[in-house]
């Protein structure tokens, strides 16, 4: 019977990490004026952020900056970030889910120079195509990726579980929404 329960749970899950994914999307896809960045932009901002209250973590893809927040203030950060470059930019979302953490990852698609999986340390999925929060180089864009440095790469993913809102967004154009509703 605690099997049943388990596999049930995982099913929930799973369809809560779709969902979460599909909302995430449309919120993409529809940009600033989706239902969602709506809703977002309605909220109170956390302090020091564009994001919104409801986020657990935020990423500014203007300041290059990502922050980790509890009950609607920051509880770490502001920390540098690399995100994605040319052709390969990080995705802008309001309610991005993580949906998966690994701390030992080794990347899919990108190899190191002697041709093992590119390694990806502490990494918390938040985006479809494999877009996480992991350790990395900051000193070349990501593939759309937001890499960290060590520590906050590994503050990152102790402090994120799977079902977290994540939030990336450009902060000019976060203060620009917010304002219109005033």
């Amino acid at each position: 019977m605690a099997g049943l329960v388990v596999l049930a749970g995982v099913a929930s899950a799973g369809v809560a990490a779709a969902d979460a994914g599909a909302t995430a999307a449309s919120d993409v896809a529809e940009g600033e004026s989706s239902r969602v960045a709506r809703q977002t932009h309605a909220e109170s901002p956390v302090p020091g952020t564009p994001c919104s209250v409801s986020a657990r973590a935020c990423v500014d893809l203007d300041s290059q900056r990502a922050w980790l927040i509890t009950d609607g203030t920051v509880s770490y950060g502001p920390v540098p970030v690399a995100s994605g470059g040319a052709g390969q930019e990080t995705p802008v979302g309001h309610s991005f889910r993580v949906y998966r953490t690994s701390a030992d990852h080794r990347s899919g698609e990108f190899d190191t120079p002697d041709g093992e999986p590119a390694p990806m340390p502490w990494s918390v999925f938040f985006a479809d195509g494999g877009v996480a929060f992991h350790g990395g180089d900051r000193d070349r864009a990501s593939a759309g990726c937001v890499k960290l440095d060590p520590e906050p790469a590994e503050e990152f993913f102790a402090g994120l579980r799977v079902g977290d809102k994540v939030q990336v967004l450009r902060a000019a154009t976060e203060r620009e929404h917010r304002a219109a509703l005033s």
